[in-house]
């Protein structure tokens, strides 16, 4: 760090034989120390030399070397802000020390202050317009000035990925900066990457425990990870700190509201009131859109008052917008997997399902997996109960009536003088109605099918099947049957 070099300065010689002052014999001696912290410096051995330039400095404290050289030892050991008073006091004593405004500048620019560093750095260039090192550092002070700008700008677009990229900028010129660091890591937080930012946040809180910013955005992570009594303890903090403290004012405040919603909300739940219960959590997503975490609960939880209620696709909706909030909730998955298999969206409830077994393998996932499968499964077959009109749960008596309906509502002979078209259609319904009763009429078949397995299996094979032998056994009789007109579109059926 070519502005943390210490100087050094050999003392002028002194008239031999003559007897010290006091004044001589101090400044010889502080000499003797600043000499020693040197040697230290050069080792690497910064605490040691810090302290013989201490020692420089209290022996004699007009020098403005001294400060000079303890600033750069506090600078090397990175305690920027002590060095900044020593490089301030050192061009106090001597307003035309060069290193001194240099180390000034630097301590500025590592602490964030890239104005009063661009001040300094000018002052160098005002004593030595040569100076290279004045030439760069005001560079880079321009730079982290146009971060800052740039960074300002793009946390009002709520671009936090952008900020964060100005921030490590920024931070490679002015590694000691405490808001650059608290600006990350909030962005950090809102970006959804709490680690991270509790690092940040953490790392400052271990330098300075009292840091209200940092108490903030740990404050800040807790209540995004739907941690919220927590986070309000650290927003109750940062407050003590910083009474005034807008942001953790408005956290505060978001976090008790929503936590007193949320928990009216499933009250009213557990107490069946369902229609209260999707009021207060509607109330409660509208409190905070950043907090993703805990409104994708809330969107699950009414996504549940919305199944209770009968509203089906809304409660599909809302687990939708739960997990596009929160790709790893598991809830979400199941209850709009249950909504799917309810609206009978198979293939939709066998993929939610795949997911959620996939995440987590456990024997109820796996069997709630199957069971989706085994309903997509018979969904791409031909409903017969909805063939004959009847319910899943239909009696043998109610499918032997329903079929005899439908048979003779679908017989060619009853449509032999409607059109080629309509006679087509008459007699896949016909055939349609027999495959149906000889399936749901047989006790073992009825229950194969049920099941979802494969007819076939069963020895049944429908491409060979004759519904009008089915027809002929249901109805029997000696002289066969027959449809005779009675006016103009009717026919009665008439056995023989």
């Amino acid at each position: 760090m070519a502005a943390a070099e210490c100087d050094v300065i050999m003392a002028a010689p002194e008239g031999a034989g003559e007897p010290e002052s006091e004044e001589e014999e101090a400044r010889r001696e502080a000499e003797s120390f600043k000499e020693q912290g040197n040697a230290y410096y050069a080792k690497k051995d910064y605490n040691e030399a810090y302290n013989y330039y201490t020692k420089a400095i209290d022996t004699c404290p007009n020098n403005a070397s001294y400060y000079g050289n303890r600033a750069a030892t506090l600078m090397m050991l990175g305690r920027f802000r002590e060095a900044l008073g020593d490089a301030q006091q050192s061009v106090r004593l001597d307003d035309s020390f060069v290193r001194g405004h240099l180390r000034e500048g630097k301590c500025h620019l590592s602490l964030g202050n890239a104005m009063a560093a661009s001040r300094c750095f000018q002052r160098v260039l005002e004593l030595d317009h040569k100076n290279t090192q004045a030439q760069q550092e005001l560079k880079n002070a321009s730079t982290v000035l146009e971060y800052e700008k740039i960074a300002e700008v793009d946390f009002e677009k709520r671009d936090f990925r952008k900020v964060v990229f100005c921030m490590d900028r920024a931070l490679e010129f002015a590694p000691a900066c405490h808001r650059f660091k608290i600006l990350k890591a909030e962005c950090l937080a809102l970006l959804g990457r709490y680690p991270e930012a509790q690092s940040v946040a953490s790392d400052i809180l271990r330098m300075d425990s009292t840091n209200a910013d940092a108490l903030y955005v740990r404050g800040l992570c807790l209540y995004y990870e739907d941690c919220i009594e927590k986070a309000v303890q650290f927003f109750v903090q940062a407050l003590r700190m910083a009474p005034d403290h807008e942001k953790a004012c408005l956290a505060c405040r978001n976090a008790k509201a929503l936590k007193a919603k949320k928990e009216d909300g499933n009250k009213a739940f557990k107490e069946g009131n369902y229609k209260l219960a999707y009021e207060l959590y509607t109330e409660a997503l509208g409190i905070d859109p950043n907090n993703i975490k805990t409104n994708a609960k809330l969107y699950c939880n009414r996504g549940t008052v919305n199944s209770k209620l009968r509203k089906l696709e809304e409660a599909i909706d809302d687990c939708t917008n739960a997990v596009k909030l929160d790709d790893t909730y598991i809830k979400a998955y199941l209850r709009r997997a249950q909504c799917y298999m309810d609206t009978e969206q198979y293939e939709d409830a066998v993929r939610d399902y795949e997911k959620v077994y996939q995440t987590e393998k456990t024997k109820e996932h796996k069997q709630l997996l199957k069971n989706a499968q085994v309903e997509l499964k018979k969904s791409k077959r031909k409903d017969y109960y909805k063939i004959l009109g009847v319910d899943k749960n239909a009696s043998e008596d109610e499918i032997k009536k329903a079929y005899r309906k439908r048979a003779l509502m679908h017989h060619p002979d009853r449509h032999s003088g409607a059109s080629a078209e309509v006679q087509k259609e008459e007699e896949k319904k016909f055939k349609e109605v027999g495959e149906a009763f000889t399936i749901l009429s047989d006790p073992k078949k009825k229950a194969r099918y049920d099941s979802g397995q494969d007819l076939e299996e069963d020895g049944l094979n429908m491409g060979d099947f004759d519904a009008n032998n089915i027809f002929k056994a249901f109805f029997g009789g000696p002289g066969g049957f027959s449809f005779e007109a009675s006016g103009p579109g009717n026919f009665f059926f008439q056995f023989g």
